[in-house]
């Protein structure tokens, strides 16, 4: 079971609003805050219930797609949505359609063309300027402009400051020279034409303004190492703890131990159950890095009597009265 804003819900239902209330709280504690990776549940929810109070609440977020969400989700201002990732209007199709309509098999194991592709796509993603500020807005510039651009662009003007000598054996100098850059074949449009993307040094996306799009965004390049390395870590420890919670010890997912009628009985049953494998990770941890269990203090047991102490004072109330 899930728990939404006002009730408990079913699995499948209301996905985003359920996480949202159980990530509110832990905002008000001040706990740290990170990347979020969901499943392709959570990718299906609208924007106003998901994405958008995640990313409010501080959130980073690593999603999955189905295989019809994969490859080109739409457009903004030009510039086009690529599994998440805001690019450059003239990225070479076929790196912007390397991932269309990908099945899952290819997805765990691309081959070396698709990977490739898939790692070209990075000199033609937007920059990030700015953001987010406090309500959350963002800039991001065009792949061709500022100090450090990783595409070249004949609409844009070329960079004056490129040093006539190269140091060949310097890797980052020979990164940084045009000549290392792709360069944009950008059709001959009128400037009056052109997308805002590539008439202005940067654009501006506030939250809504990408519309149903906004549930695709993702903050790590789709299929990356750097996606790889978050999504896959933080999504089996995910799994991790769902073995626990369905191990021996607890086995939430056993009907004989929830025999109580109701979804209210239920929904407190499995409350209790989770607490129960929280503070059994709780213990593992302390046994692993103190060498001892779990306070009992933590059981809202009573922590033992020490023995060097005196007993506590008498509080001077009568014993309670036991019934005949």
């Amino acid at each position: 079971m899930q728990r939404s804003a006002s009730s408990s819900t079913t699995p499948g239902h209301r996905t985003g609003l359920s996480a949202i209330t159980l990530l509110t709280p832990l905002t008000a504690l001040q706990l740290p805050v990170g990347t979020l990776a969901v499943d392709r549940l959570y990718t299906d929810a609208r924007p106003e219930t998901f994405a958008l109070p995640a990313r409010r609440l501080g959130y980073r977020l690593a999603l999955d797609y189905k295989q019809d969400q994969r490859g080109i989700q739409g457009t903004h201002r030009g510039a086009i949505m690529i599994d998440g990732t805001l690019t450059c209007p003239f990225i070479p199709p076929a790196l912007a359609n390397a991932t269309h309509r990908l099945n899952d098999k290819a997805v765990r194991q691309p081959d070396e063309l698709t990977q490739a592709r898939i790692d070209n796509r990075k000199p033609y993603s937007l920059h990030l300027k700015q953001g987010p500020d406090d309500a959350g807005a963002i800039r991001l510039a065009c792949p061709a402009t500022g100090a450090s651009p990783t595409v070249n662009c004949p609409r844009r003007p070329a960079d004056r400051t490129t040093p006539r000598t190269l140091d060949l054996t310097n890797p980052r100098q020979r990164r940084a020279h045009p000549a290392a850059r792709p360069t944009v074949t950008a059709p001959a449009h009128p400037t009056d034409h052109l997308p805002d993307i590539c008439r202005q040094q940067s654009i501006t996306i506030r939250p809504g303004d990408l519309g149903t799009i906004e549930k695709f965004r993702q903050d790590l390049p789709y299929l990356t190492d750097t996606w790889h390395d978050t999504y896959k870590v933080i999504r089996a420890q995910n799994e991790g703890i769902n073995g626990i919670t369905k191990g021996h010890k607890v086995d939430i997912s056993e009907p004989k131990n929830r025999l109580a009628h109701g979804r209210v009985a239920q929904t407190l049953l499995v409350t209790l159950m989770v607490t129960i494998a929280n503070l059994t990770i709780l213990d593992t941890f302390c046994q692993t890095t103190r060498g001892e269990h779990l306070p009992h203090t933590a059981y809202g047991e009573p922590a033992p009597a020490d023995p060097d102490r005196p007993a506590p004072p008498p509080t001077g109330r009568p014993p309670p009265r036991t019934p005949r």
